[in-house]
């Protein structure tokens, strides 16, 4: 053991040895370590990169968390957060410090995806995007509902059926994305954009089935809020179950808890309606019939009062103002019968004016692959040769593709 100190002793060391020999011997048995501590100095240049000392009550050590890493972190780093960082210690070389090089961060105490959530929704409200007094109403009556969700999830098919079962004639637009995973978010965003574009729809419905926090995490993403604040069209947000509530909730118009409810939010049942106008209907006749009440009594009052009086001159006088009170009354209640008339053909022709057939009997047609049924929306759906089925009013029309063409 003296030999070899009396050999080290008698070796000197450049200083770039000494900084590179203490380098391997931190780097070899360093190569992995967990340091918990709190965050000062921090710094975040141009280059993407992340500098920050970590420090406790007698300690720190600089820390740098390369660009490369640090793309895939979910909340934002800030001077005094606790946090515990997965690295490698080594040596700069330049200023022979050594230091961690930080290849993932958790915050201490609460998980980072609660954490990024708290800290966009506190920077969205303080901007205002959460204001009530920007929601607007969601329509009474849609025509047309956009709906952005999964194809193939359960949260379609739940929606589609309970619209089914609520307004069967209404008409359900689906921009079809993933809900969940990278670039998730990127879609939906897309996705209510491009009905604003178009400008087809009344209302939107944007959400998913319920899941865990990563699984839903695609509504917490800002792209997706802001999407939502931008947007023209109404927006419902209908995301997971009813304990959960994500970013896009806040954002939005109307929050309902589940697909499902939503469904059930975005159109009244089409049998309630027609009880309501069945209702109004009663009204109106209640309404009319008392008017020809008092008037009859008005008259039974007159006639009473004119077997009291003798002369002639005052009876027939009676007897025309009578004529007058019933020619006004019975004007009355014709204009009356008119006009509830008039409001109830014109509930009739839009709730008939909803029907798929009422759009064909206008001269538009519905055409259809002949082999699978489905809508041709795209040239690209069908190739030259295919045979298709043109759906008019009455009867339908069979052809052959021979040629496309996209505008």
């Amino acid at each position: 053991m003296a030999d070899v100190l009396e050999t080290v002793e008698q070796h000197v060391y450049s200083v770039t040895e000494l900084t590179r020999y203490v380098k391997a011997l931190l780097e070899d048995h360093f190569a992995s370590v967990y340091v918990e501590g709190e965050i000062s100095n921090l710094s975040a240049p141009s280059s993407g990169h992340l500098y920050f000392t970590l420090k406790d009550a007698d300690s720190q050590i600089r820390c740098a968390f390369f660009r490369h890493m640090n793309q895939r972190l979910r909340f934002e780093l800030k001077d005094g957060l606790q946090v515990v960082c997965r690295g490698r210690i080594s040596v700069y070389e330049k200023r022979g410090d050594y230091q961690l090089y930080v290849e993932s961060v958790e915050p201490k105490g609460l998980g980072a995806l609660q954490l990024a959530f708290q800290q966009l929704r506190a920077r969205l409200e303080k901007e205002g995007l959460f204001d009530p007094a920007r929601k607007r109403p969601i329509p009474t009556l849609p025509e047309r509902i956009g709906v952005v969700t999964s194809s193939t999830g359960a949260a379609i098919r739940d929606i589609l059926n309970i619209l089914r079962r609520r307004f069967a004639n209404v008409h359900v637009v689906i921009n079809p994305v993933r809900v969940q995973g990278d670039g998730a978010a990127e879609e939906i965003a897309a996705a209510i954009d491009d009905f604003n574009r178009w400008k087809q729809v009344d209302v939107l419905i944007v959400g998913r089935g319920g899941g865990s926090l990563e699984d839903l995490w695609a509504f917490n993403e800002e792209t997706v809020a802001r999407a939502i604040h931008r947007s023209k069209i109404p927006v419902i947000s209908a995301v997971g179950h009813e304990i959960d509530w994500t970013i896009a909730d806040f954002v939005a118009d109307l929050r309902a808890p589940t697909p499902s409810a939503a469904a059930e939010l975005v159109i009244a049942q089409k049998a309630d309606l027609q009880q309501q106008i069945e209702g109004l209907r009663l009204r109106l006749a209640v309404a009319v019939r008392g008017e020809l009440e008092q008037a009859a009594q008005t008259l039974q009052d007159l006639l009473h009062r004119f077997r009291l009086q003798h002369p002639r001159e005052v009876l027939e006088q009676q007897a025309q103002r009578l004529d007058d009170l019933v020619r006004q009354a019975t004007t009355a209640t014709r204009h009356r019968l008119e006009l509830a008339r008039e409001q109830l053909t014109a509930r009739m022709d839009r709730l008939e004016a909803l029907s798929p057939l009422a759009v064909l009997a206008r001269g538009y047609s519905l055409t259809l692959t002949q082999s699978d049924k489905v809508v041709v929306r795209q040239p690209g759906q069908v190739k030259r040769g295919d045979l298709l089925e043109t759906k008019l009013r009455q009867g339908y029309i069979i052809s052959r593709v021979e040629y496309t063409e996209a505008s």
